[in-house]
């Protein structure tokens, strides 16, 4: 038997394929069009969460350097927020104690100018008028002075008596009332020695704290309060002066060496 080899029938079934061919072709290129777009949309979706994600983690770094400088600085406040917590403790209980010592406060300042006054008299007689003088004023003027500066007024006496003992000093002065009044050249070594001279120079004495009276001076110790009077005066350089003393020296008890 002969096969069935119709031309026509042939061409037919050729050109189905080849349009079956084609069209198989062009939903292939869709298909391929489509994953290609679909990866190009997932590549994107990807690139941005990385951009996010980058931001993200950028933001966290951020937030941790935050956090550790945040710790440093609190670590160094903490001492000083301390110190502050401390210092208005103490203000708080100052705040507290205030009323009673506004109360207790012209107390203690009368009591520091009795003091002060009773100094003056057991002190060695120099510049004595001038000294009392000083402490009446705190008496005199204080009702017209303010709290505070009737304290200052006090604390200056205080102070310009306690400056007498450090310093060396010379000045004219009288000594005696009446007929005996007579002028005499006054020198005083701190707290330690006073002395005077007569103008010739050819009587002087000291006081005598423990006897409250004055004894008097050989010629040398005469020329040593000379001496004495030219320092003061800056008329000589300072040098070591022989001179008794006025104050009694403290005796060392009984036994020691």
């Amino acid at each position: 038997m002969r096969p069935f080899r119709h031309p026509c029938l042939w061409g037919a079934v050729l050109g189905l394929g080849l349009v079956a061919s084609a069209s198989a072709d062009s939903a292939l290129y869709q298909e391929s069009r489509e994953a290609q777009r679909s990866q190009a949309e997932l590549q994107v979706r990807i690139d941005a969460a990385d951009d996010e994600t980058r931001a993200m983690l950028e933001e966290l770094r951020e937030l941790e350097r935050a956090e550790r400088r945040l710790t440093r600085e609190n670590a160094e406040l903490a001492p000083r927020n301390e110190r502050l917590a401390e210092t208005l403790d103490r203000r708080e209980a100052a705040l507290d104690t205030l009323a009673e010592t506004r109360e207790a406060l012209p107390v203690l300042e009368e009591r520091l100018i009795e003091r002060l006054e009773q100094w003056v008299d057991g002190d060695m007689p120099f510049l004595r008028e001038e000294r009392l003088a000083r402490v009446a004023s705190l008496r005199s003027q204080g009702e017209a002075l303010s709290g505070a500066e009737r304290w200052e007024r006090i604390v200056s006496a205080w102070r310009a008596e306690l400056d007498y003992g450090r310093e060396v000093d010379a000045w004219r002065g009288y000594l005696g009332e009446g007929d005996s009044r007579r002028e005499v050249d006054y020198l005083r070594l701190g707290r330690v020695g006073f002395y005077y001279l007569t103008p010739d120079g050819r009587a002087g004495r000291v006081w005598q704290a423990d006897s409250g009276s004055w004894a008097p001076l050989n010629e040398a110790q005469r020329r040593e309060v000379r001496n004495g009077l030219r320092i003061a005066r800056d008329r000589r350089a300072p040098e070591l002066l022989t001179l008794p003393v006025s104050q009694p020296l403290e005796r060392a008890p009984e036994g020691d060496a």
